[in-house]
């Protein structure tokens, strides 16, 4: 065989030419030319074929990068169907009253942005005119993930169509006075405004994917028409280096979701300088979303540079402005026409020559604010196209400058987005320049004033036109109660009466109240299994014939189980979600179902299983955003515990997820020791969650993968599972009794701890007659949050006493608590336990060994158990000490 080495890549396709006199021909055609016109003009030809080809539907590999100018060319924009003068006038007062309350703000120390606002006022404005859907139209609405850094732009907004105050204005990021508005979109802190909390980075872009995905879930499910509903995801171009914000791409491309569309504003800035100092960000973007398959439209110039570009003949400006790396384009934004002359059209003759015939107004005008992004009939016809644009996603790059109409002092400079106020004299100037009728006089005692035009006037009239016919005013959060009636009690009952002599491990007994739960009449549909790729591991395999694993497509293929009773079913209405190895996109798709009761005014019941160790530990800043979007639903914490999981040692071991979810107030934790309790916390759940007075509140459980006989729960303990504690059992309940002035202990354990404690009670008492009392914790969390209401009461001058307090009040001997947590975990109720209280837990690094042995080196196991016991009550005087010794030796610790 030849070698290839040096071979045109053509001459080494596997692809048989059947023509090779016409592909000659098409070769000489393009070195003909590239000798007669150049290689430049060859580039551009095959540049423009290749566009062609794509727009004809024809299967060749995409353009990855297209020249640095706008997709839309001028001649192409559609007709603007709005006042360009009016909406000019009110972007202008959001603008200044943006600006003003950040400003006046300020003198508190309480900070705030101007510059992002200022930047991307355009792309919200035309929006918020002309394609935003409200909430009170048919259907759900728009979903709006508007950037954390411009609130204050939409604040505005919002002040100018009436909805706030001035006085709110004046309580920017002052909310304890409770008539304040929190720094970013918060739905917890302002419900009627804000959807999507969107400030934690990276998180507003993955969202969006999934909410425009679960959008599409339930309209194949056949629960809500969203088809009217597109997702907007507003973004900074520094925001994009997150891995969230990249992390779904193709997830979206894959699933053709063309009702989302994000738009990223490309001011070539972050928060400490430029986004892509020595290289050009809107480029690689573009280049990243076609390579995913997206729709890019390119939003870069403004109408100033259309004679710039009509002039350059020869493509010499197109290929100047593509070398250019972002910093320096920055740089000129600020510098004056003679820097520019020099360093931008004085890098070759072709270029000197068509700045010949340029003004200084003229060039100065395109390079220090004639961008895309600031033109709304740009911006327009840039969303028009997105919305036309079927089969899948698109993403608007629009440039923009950072800090736009705040003065020379803001605009483009790598400190504005710490920048947190303007002087008067340039307020002055900023009116000036934007026209607004603001007297000198309004400045009182060097103190900017708010601007509005009047409740009447021509501007808020349009305004409200505008939003009257796009279906209400936006953004705004709507919630119409629907109670969702309990389930039917034979749903619980397999669990309630235990299993009889099977085994079965609690995330079975999960999996299988679920099952049951999915085919009630009145709200199974509701539910939502959430899986990032390991139902199998969880048992809920059975769920894939009858539930159906959720695909847009259905199921394109014939499955290798398919002879198999529980084979491997994809359904374009499935009701899984099984995610793939994505622990992020899975909690995303948890947070669009959880908050669909909102979003959509379907209540959905979703539940997210995983393995314990990589939830919280991985995506908690997800479980804020969960906390923040109000949202309500099962979190999971499979395989739980440090020592549960045999074999696969410390990256898998979780001994710490109760410890972190103990910071969230808005997550219910609970630790549950049998079926039973799962059956009861899972009903209460749904009550506090779904029922007639809904509680803004998600659970985290947390089940184990050891198979244990699951007991019939006992008369009376329900009010116990719920508070997170209760007696299970007695020393007198046992066969061979310790007797009456025998020393006693409580024993205290949560999860698959209890039956190791159950052991340790039948060792105490058969080899030191010590009588032990064992206690279910199913909650240290709840126990906590009680005994902190009531320390809080207390400041109030209210005398309560902590549930824990009250139930442990009397109960002979020390308390000595167990898990498989950390000793933190238990630990968080020490304080308000009345008797003598030590724990045991697994702290420290996971490892691989069997269940036994793990136990055994973390001090965990029965006999270790017994022997802390011991050492309990021989520092009370109780046992003799050498029964401390004699216990260690004979159990071999």
């Amino acid at each position: 065989m030849s070698d290839p080495v040096g071979k045109l890549p053509s001459e080494l396709d596997q692809l048989p030419d059947r023509d090779t006199e016409e592909t000659a021909e098409w070769a000489a055609s393009l070195d003909a030319v590239a000798k007669a016109a150049g290689t430049r003009r060859a580039e551009y030809l095959l540049r423009r074929t290749l566009q062609h080809a794509e727009a004809a539907g024809l299967a060749l590999p995409k353009l990855l990068e297209t020249d640095y100018v706008n997709t839309i060319p001028t001649s192409a924009e559609p007709e603007f169907p709005g006042d360009e003068e009016m909406e000019a006038k009110i972007t202008a007062w959001n603008r200044w009253n943006a600006a003003a309350m950040v400003t006046r703000g300020s003198k508190y120390g309480v900070g705030g942005h101007i510059a992002t606002f200022a930047s991307a006022a355009w792309l919200y404005e035309t929006g918020f005119q002309h394609f935003f859907r409200g909430k009170e139209a048919d259907g759900s609405g728009d979903q709006l993930y508007i950037q954390g850094h411009a609130s204050p732009g939409i604040y505005a907004r919002a002040f100018l169509d009436g909805r706030i105050s001035e006085q709110q204005l004046d309580n920017f990021r002052q909310e304890s006075g409770g008539n304040g508005l929190p720094s970013y979109p918060h739905p917890r802190r302002l419900p009627w405004l804000w959807e999507f909390p969107t400030v934690s980075m990276g998180l507003g872009p993955l969202s969006a994917i999934y909410q425009a995905r679960f959008n599409r879930y339930l309209q194949n499910r056949n629960i809500k028409d969203t088809s009217n509903s597109h997702v907007w995801a507003f973004l900074g171009d520094g925001e994009m280096d997150e891995p969230e914000s990249t992390a779904a791409l193709a997830l979206a491309s894959r699933e053709q979701l063309d009702n989302l569309t994000f738009v990223i504003n490309c001011n070539l800035q972050r928060l400490d300088g430029p986004v892509r100092a020595n290289f050009r960000v809107v480029q690689e973007l573009e280049a990243q979303f076609r390579g995913a398959g997206w729709n890019v439209i390119k939003t870069l110039w403004g109408s100033a540079w259309d004679e710039l570009f009509q002039l350059d003949t020869t493509g010499a400006l197109v290929r100047r402005i593509r070398e250019v790396p972002d910093a320096q384009f920055q740089t000129y934004a600020t510098r004056d026409v003679a820097y520019i002359r020099q360093h931008f059209f004085g890098a070759n003759a072709e270029l000197v020559q068509l700045a010949g015939v340029l003004s200084d107004a003229k060039i100065a005008e395109c390079f220090h604010s004639s961008r895309g992004g600031h033109e709304p009939r740009k911006v327009y016809a840039a969303y028009k196209a997105a919305l036309a644009h079927k089969g899948a996603p698109t993403v608007i790059l629009a440039q923009t400058v950072k800090g736009h109409t705040l003065g020379a002092g803001f605009e483009s400079k790598n400190a504005n987005h710490q920048m947190k106020k303007l002087t008067v004299d340039e307020f002055k100037d900023m009116r000036d320049l934007l026209g607004l009728p603001i007297p000198d006089s309004a400045f009182v005692d060097g103190k900017v004033p708010y601007g509005h035009p009047g409740a009447d006037s021509p501007e808020v009239r349009y305004l409200h036109e505008r939003r009257a016919a796009l279906g209400g005013p936006a953004p705004a959060r709507k919630v119409h109660h629907v109670a969702l009636p309990a389930p039917a009690e034979r749903s619980f009952a397999p669990l309630i009466k235990g299993s009889g002599k099977q085994e079965m491990a609690t995330t079975m007994a999960f999996v299988r109240l679920v099952k049951d739960l999915m085919r009630d009449k009145e709200t199974g549909k509701r539910w939502v299994p959430i899986v990032p790729d390991e139902a199998r591991t969880f048992g809920m395999e059975s769920l894939f014939p009858s539930a159906g694993i959720y695909s847009p497509l259905g199921q394109t293929y014939e499955p290798v189980d398919r002879d198999q009773l529980m084979y491997y079913k994809e359904a374009k209405d499935g009701q899984i979600l099984n995610e793939g190895i994505t622990e992020a996109g899975a909690m995303a798709d948890f947070i669009a179902a959880c908050t669909s009761y909102a979003t959509h005014g379907e209540p959905m019941i979703p539940f997210y299983i995983f393995y314990s160790m990589f939830g919280w530990q991985r995506t908690a800043d997800q479980m804020w955003q969960l906390a923040d979007q109000l949202g309500k639903g099962f979190i999971v914490g499979a395989t739980a515990g440090r020592t549960t999981l045999t074999g696969e040692g410390l990256q898998h071991a979780d001994g710490h997820s109760h410890l972190i979810a103990s910071t969230n107030p808005a997550s219910l934790n609970y630790d549950p020791a049998f079926a039973y309790e799962i059956a009861v916390i899972v009903k209460d759940g749904l009550r506090r969650m779904y029922g007639e007075q809904p509680e803004d509140v998600f659970y985290y459980l947390t089940v184990y993968n050891e198979p244990k006989v699951q007991p019939a729960m006992p008369e009376g303990v329900e009010e116990g599972i719920l508070k997170g504690l209760y007696r299970f059992n007695t020393a007198a309940a046992l066969e061979a009794a310790p007797g009456a002035d025998s020393p006693k202990i409580q024993l205290m354990a949560s999860g698959t701890a209890i039956h190791w404690v159950l052991e340790a009670q039948q060792l105490l008492a058969a080899d030191w007659n010590v009588a032990a009392d064992v206690w279910s914790a199913t909650s240290w969390g709840e126990l906590r949050r009680d005994a902190l209401e009531c320390d809080e009461a207390l400041l109030r001058g209210e005398e309560r006493t902590p549930y824990v307090t009250r139930v442990l009040e009397g109960a002979p001997g020390p308390v000595l608590a167990v898990s498989d947590w950390m000793r933190q975990v238990p630990d968080q109720i020490s304080q308000w336990v009345p008797q003598d209280y030590t724990s045991l837990g697994t702290d420290g690094f996971g490892l691989s060994d069997t269940r036994e042995g793990a136990r055994r080196h973390f001090g965990v196991d029965a006999q270790s158990i017994v022997v802390a016991a011991l050492a309990q009550l021989a520092r009370r005087g109780e046992v003799p000490a050498s029964a401390v010794k004699e216990a260690r030796e004979r159990y071999g610790l």
